[in-house]
């Protein structure tokens, strides 16, 4: 129980600070995932391109759909790993900017 007006403004004062070190563990992790997802466009649009010119430069039908298939197996692949890398990011993120309130949990459900 929560006596007196010096420990109510102590548990006031370890609140703040644990929500600003939170905020500051979520404000680098969307920093960082914004960066990843940055350049995951700028890498798929420079493949993207380099697909198109070379299937502008093919002779026939069947090379065509070689390139255009050869393309679209390394785009969906591409994609498919690159989401299952910014879910581990998002996952890394919440246990981490969960992890300054675990100690005020653990003080409040030892009293």
């Amino acid at each position: 129980m929560v006596t007196g007006v010096d420990e109510i403004q102590k548990l006031n004062k370890d609140g703040l600070d644990t929500a600003m070190k939170s905020f500051g563990t979520l404000s680098k992790g969307m920093q960082a995932i914004a960066v990843e997802v940055a350049d995951y466009s700028k890498k798929s649009y420079e493949d993207g391109t380099a697909a198109l010119e070379k299937l502008m430069g093919v002779k026939s039908l069947d090379k065509a759909m070689e390139v255009q298939s050869e393309y679209l197996k390394s785009s969906y692949e591409g994609m498919v790993s690159q989401m299952s890398k910014l879910g581990e990011m998002y996952v890394d993120l919440a246990k981490d900017a969960y992890k300054p309130y675990e100690t005020i949990f653990a003080k409040v459900t030892s009293k």
